[in-house]
C-alpha cells in the first residue's frame, strides 16, 4: 500500500512571514561580521603608531631598544604584541634588566626600561668577561673597562651565554647564587668602588679585599645581609692606619685580626 504525502499550502501570510524570519536569520549574522569588520578598519585606520617613546636608557640609546622590541611608526596599536615584544628585548639587549610596553591612545607608545651595569668580571682563557649583580653575562669587557670592575677569582666558568646567568664548569649553581648575593649586598651597599676582588677559590667561605686595607671573610652560604651589616659595624669601629682581616664567618661576631 502506498502513501502520498502533500506539503500543507500556505496561506500568503503565512508565506511572507516566513520570508521575514529568513531575513532576520541571515541579516543578524551579516550585520555583525560588518560591525566587526568597520571596527577592524577604523582601529588599522585611525590608530597605528606615531609617537614612541623610550624612558630610563642608558647604555643604549632610543633607536637601538627601539630595533630590538621592533616597532616602528605606522604599525597598529592595537594588534602590537607588547608580550612578544618585551622577549625580543631580553633576547637582543643584554643590559636590560626589565622593560614596559604601554600603549597611549591614539597613536603613542612608551617603552620604560631599567638597565643593569656591569659590576664584576672573570676571566675565561685571555678574554675578561663582565657581570651584573645577579651574574647575568653581559659581554666581553671593554679595553680598560675591567679596570674599574670587581675582579672574581677562584670560579671556573663555563661556557658563557651573553644574556644569561653565568654557569661554572662543574654546573654549581650554589656557588653561583652565593656569588650573585654577594654582588648584590655590594652595589646595594654603594661598596664597588671599595672592593677590588672576590675570592672563590674555597666556595666555602670566600672572601673579598676592601679599601686596599682588608680582607673580609664571608664563610658558608648563609645570613649573607647580615653579615655585610657587621661588617660595616665593624668598619665604622676600626682607626684609620687600621689594616687587617675582618672575620664574619660566624654569622653572630665578627673578629678583626690586624696585621
Amino acid at each position: 500500500m502506498a502513501f502520498l504525502f502533500k506539503s500543507p499550502k500556505l496561506s500568503d501570510e503565512e508565506k511572507s512571514g516566513y520570508m521575514r524570519a529568513r531575513r532576520r536569520a541571515f541579516s543578524g549574522p551579516l550585520m555583525f561580521v560588518v560591525v566587526v569588520v568597520a571596527a577592524i578598519f577604523v582601529m588599522s585606520l585611525f590608530f597605528r603608531v606615531e609617537d614612541i617613546q623610550v624612558v630610563g636608557n642608558n647604555h643604549y640609546t632610543a633607536a637601538e631598544i627601539i630595533r630590538a622590541v621592533d616597532i616602528e611608526e605606522g604599525d597598529n596599536l592595537f594588534f602590537f604584541d607588547r608580550f612578544a615584544a618585551v622577549g625580543r628585548a631580553f633576547s637582543k639587549l643584554p643590559y636590560i634588566e626589565s622593560v614596559t610596553v604601554e600603549r597611549s591612545l591614539p597613536n603613542k607608545v612608551v617603552i620604560t626600561v631599567e638597565e643593569t651595569t656591569a659590576l664584576a668580571y672573570l676571566e675565561l682563557g685571555d678574554e675578561q668577561w663582565t657581570l651584573d649583580h645577579n651574574c647575568k653575562v653581559l659581554g666581553k669587557a671593554a679595553e680598560g673597562e675591567a679596570e674599574t670592575l670587581i675582579a672574581v677569582v677562584g670560579m671556573h666558568p663555563g661556557t658563557l651565554m651573553i644574556g644569561e646567568i653565568m654557569e661554572t664548569e662543574d654546573g654549581s649553581t650554589e656557588t653561583v647564587e652565593y656569588l650573585a648575593q654577594v654582588l648584590d649586598q655590594i652595589e646595594a651597599r654603594g661598596m664597588a668602588d671599595q672592593v677590588s676582588r672576590i675570592n672563590f677559590t674555597n666556595p666555602n667561605s670566600p672572601e673579598f679585599d676592601y679599601g686596599g686595607k682588608y680582607t673580609v671573610v664571608l664563610g658558608r652560604r648563609d645570613g649573607v645581609e647580615h653579615k655585610f651589616g657587621m661588617f660595616v659595624t665593624v668598619l665604622g669601629k676600626l682607626k684609620e692606619g687600621d689594616v687587617g682581616v675582618i672575620d664574619v664567618s660566624g654569622g653572630t661576631n665578627a673578629h678583626f685580626s690586624p696585621n
